[in-house]
């Protein structure tokens, strides 16, 4: 076809195609050339199909260990998803407003979708089959998402993420990797007879922390509270803002938690024996926000709020249980 009988717009194209590669000193017909002799894409190579249904690889003949495994697979997904927003709005350079409210809604959409997913853990699977297979996973946990540390740390100061009776009551010298040491997780991580920390914990401390510190260094004066308190305080969509980050800071610290507690009362609760299945943690203290009291952004809370720190997620499923 004469380049006279061609579309405008695809002559259009070729020359911007052309100027993009010349800058870089290559040879636009070979580029061409390679695209002539190129499959097209198609879905199951573009999602890696194959590679990912090879990745549930049960380790018991229970069947329900399969609903198990993919729900803690979808779990991580969202959570690199959370993360990929909160890097983009943690960076040296502040974002506009208006990106940093989309970025922070989109994390509550993921942590919403986890929620309201949770159902599958929590009345998709047999209990008896849960309680067998379970055992076969020890000392495994969910404990150990590494991901969701990682959303504490690019979200908020390590001060708030130590125990309640710590945060009022530093040392006036301190270095994170003191500090790391007392971060609120480990304490859901000790046995419940002796207070010694579980293989559990030591595993995940073993692989984890240097990279959590490493986190933590690089994040310390950009992580979300920071970036809204050092730029986005007087912007004009401040209330906005304040809303959304009020909205992720429940999703995170009080409904996620609490849908992980109401599966655990489910599965572990009725039988004492039974609780050696979370590695002999002891998540009843752990997992129950009122207990922790974390918050990402405790300045954004009122006194009372903080006092009734996860009481919304109880009423929340009262009201669902008298519909």
């Amino acid at each position: 076809m004469d380049a006279e009988k061609l579309d405008a717009n695809i002559v259009e194209k070729i020359k911007k195609l052309e100027a993009k590669f010349a800058a870089m000193g290559q040879d636009l017909s070979s580029y061409l050339e390679g695209l002539l002799q190129a499959d097209y894409l198609n879905y199951w190579d573009y999602v890696n199909l194959d590679t990912l249904l090879t990745l549930q690889q049960p380790r018991t003949p229970y069947p329900d260990e399969m609903i198990f495994i993919c729900y803690h697979q979808h779990t991580e997904l969202f959570f690199k998803l959370i993360l990929h927003e909160l890097e983009q709005i943690t960076g040296e350079q502040p974002v506009a407003p208006q990106v940093f409210l989309e970025k922070i809604r989109r994390c509550i959409r993921y942590f919403d979708n986890l929620e309201h997913s949770f159902d599958i853990m929590v009345s998709g699977m047999d209990r008896e089959q849960f309680l067998q297979f379970r055992m076969a996973l020890l000392p495994a946990s969910g404990f150990q998402s590494a991901q969701y540390r990682l959303i504490e740390l690019y979200s908020t100061d390590l001060q708030n993420l130590l125990p309640e009776e710590q945060r009022s009551n530093l040392p006036e010298k301190y270095t994170d990797d003191e500090l790391v040491q007392s971060i609120y997780w480990s304490k859901g991580a000790t046995e419940l007879v002796s207070g010694k920390k579980t293989l559990t914990l030591r595993q995940f401390e073993q692989k984890y922390t240097a990279d959590f510190l490493k986190t933590i260094h690089r994040k310390k004066e950009t992580n979300v509270w920071k970036q809204y308190l050092t730029h986005l305080q007087k912007a004009p969509n401040r209330l906005e803002l304040v809303d959304a980050l009020r909205r992720f800071d429940l999703l995170a610290n009080v409904f996620w938690p609490l849908a992980h507690y109401k599966a655990a009362v489910r599965y572990l609760q009725n039988d004492p024996t039974d609780i050696a299945a979370t590695g002999g943690t002891n998540w009843q203290k752990y997992l129950p926000p009122r207990f922790q009291r974390v918050m990402f952004f405790p300045e954004l809370w009122t006194e009372q709020e903080k006092k009734e720190w996860g009481k919304s997620w109880v009423q929340k499923q009262i009201s669902r249980s008298g519909q």
